[in-house]
């Protein structure tokens, strides 16, 4: 979008949060502009969904409104612009007995079908529910984890084209000084994305971010090969995006420990000191070994998994990722995901995990021939099939398939299909990765990778996006509904005039 569209969807978005005094931060990842608010009754989440823009609505941690890949980073910034300004808007009045939520007069017309209104409000209770379930120390956990890597997507995106970019090149044997230039463009990052996990880990747990970067930088130094530890010569990023983690963490630990101890004349000097001299000794002589333990076995066992049971895998892995991501247990995958592409230069899980999309649009399209007296809910997938297609699954999910309920079971059941497929293809040899995380769905293909070439990576890819679409579709229309759930949302619209 153009700056003036992001720039009116911002001033729509807006009022409707609350007002620029009850927004207390701003922020965004792939598809989702986060906000930390101070008073979530003030918003409306009836009308941020009717806004063309919005995708959807997640209640997290923040406050999410699905915008996409395409919109999010340029209305956070236009957000962020209208924040800044004087006169930012205030939030917006609401209307004297509206809700916002269509069907609501189904009281007065018991015969009225649900509608996607009632769904909405119905997926919201779920979110409510699971987010309660979610704040256990644990989740809350992988949670800080995962807001310390998902920063760095935007980064891990643009260098994974370059290289898928740089490869495709090479094997064609065209422009092979462009080719050579193209290396440090796509791998500069990756060979110091220790430093940005550091800085993101100290700046996410309370330190000062520039030390835990400063900490965790030790790792990557190519003085390091000059150093035994355990007996062993240490190698330049041994313990990866572990080990800067685990460092940063430490040095947050060493920078509250030695400010507590000194008075306040000393603290400027002393305390970053003692943080990267005791912080760096301790990632040489003991977290970089140990780190580095860690990540070989996550690439063992992803290859192993792979090659041995790419049937099973794929089946376990892709139906039950949906399930993980409503209890916020997706979460953990993040570092996995990241510690594979630096030791392998692509995961090969993500296209696995990423059939659990196909089943959800297979699904959505199910549903939408089935209701087919039900106008409401069809509009809604509709709107949000695109985005699904795109990976962009909350839409679906929330608005559709969870608050269905059998549906969402039949959806998995396409993801595992489809999950089945691209782990058998590995299995066989034609193992398939992405070079980056964060895009599923159609917006993946241009980050695959796999020992076949790129053209081969996308056909098993393609393979399993359809086979996740049928096995969804399938499952859902034949088994997705009950009789008496069928007749209940397919009952005849409320009619006109009425408050539904």
């Amino acid at each position: 979008m153009s700056d003036e569209k992001n720039h009116a969807v911002a001033e729509a978005i807006l009022p409707l949060v609350g007002g620029a005094a009850n927004i207390r931060s701003v922020a965004h990842c792939m598809t989702r502009l986060r906000l930390g608010l101070a008073d979530r009754s003030l918003v409306d989440t009836e009308a941020l969904r009717a806004l063309p823009a919005v995708l959807g609505t997640v209640e997290d941690d923040t406050y999410q409104i699905v915008l996409g890949p395409a919109a999010v980073a340029g209305v956070t910034a236009q957000l962020r612009r209208l924040l800044e300004s004087p006169g930012a808007p205030a939030a917006a009045a609401g209307e004297d007995g509206a809700d916002g939520r269509e069907g609501t007069g189904g009281r007065a017309e018991p015969q009225a079908a649900p509608t996607a209104g009632d769904l909405a409000g119905r997926g919201d209770r779920i979110r409510a529910q699971a987010r309660a379930r979610n704040a256990t120390p644990v989740k809350l956990a992988l949670r800080r984890i995962a807001d310390i890597f998902v920063p760095l997507i935007p980064a891990l995106i643009g260098c994974g084209i370059v290289a898928g970019l740089s490869g495709a090149l090479a094997n064609l044997g065209w422009a092979p000084a462009l080719v050579t230039a193209l290396g440090p463009v796509s791998s500069g990052f990756m060979s110091l994305i220790a430093v940005f996990v550091g800085y993101n880990t100290a700046k996410e747990f309370g330190g000062t971010p520039v030390l835990g970067g400063a900490v965790a930088s030790v790792i990557v130094y190519a003085g390091v090969a000059k150093v035994e530890a355990f007996g062993h010569h240490l190698t330049p990023g041994q313990g990866g995006v572990v080990g800067a983690l685990l460092a940063a963490l430490l040095a947050v630990h060493l920078e509250r420990w030695t400010r507590r101890l000194l008075p306040a004349a000393l603290d400027v000097l002393v305390t970053p000191t003692v943080t990267v001299l005791l912080g760096g000794l301790a990632a040489l002589f003991g977290l970089m070994f140990v780190a580095g333990e860690i990540s070989t076995a996550i690439g063992h066992a992803a290859t192993w998994l792979l090659a041995h049971g790419g049937l099973f895998a794929g089946l376990v892995l892709g139906g039950l990722f949906l399930p993980l991501v409503t209890l916020g247990l997706h979460q953990a995958l993040i570092p996995i995901h990241t510690t594979l592409i630096q030791q392998q230069g692509s995961t090969v899980l993500l296209p696995i995990l990423a059939m659990a999309g196909a089943g959800q649009v297979g699904c959505a399209v199910a549903v939408y021939l089935r209701l087919r007296h039900n106008a409401s809910i069809r509009a809604t997938i509709r709107s949000a099939l695109p985005a699904g297609l795109l990976g962009v699954g909350e839409p679906l999910v929330y608005g559709v398939t969870l608050p269905l309920g059998r549906p969402f079971v039949t959806a998995c059941i396409g993801g595992a299909a489809g999950g089945a497929f691209v782990g058998v293809a590995g299995q066989l040899g034609s193992a398939v990765g992405s070079t980056a995380i964060g895009p599923s769905g159609w917006a993946l293909f241009p980050l695959l990778a796999g020992p076949q070439g790129l053209l081969a990576s996308a056909a098993v890819y393609g393979g399993g996006l359809l086979t996740g679409y049928l096995a969804g579709f399938l499952a859902t229309y034949f088994f997705g509904f009950t009789r008496e759930t069928l007749a209940e949302y397919n009952a005849p619209a409320a009619p006109a005039g009425s408050p539904g």
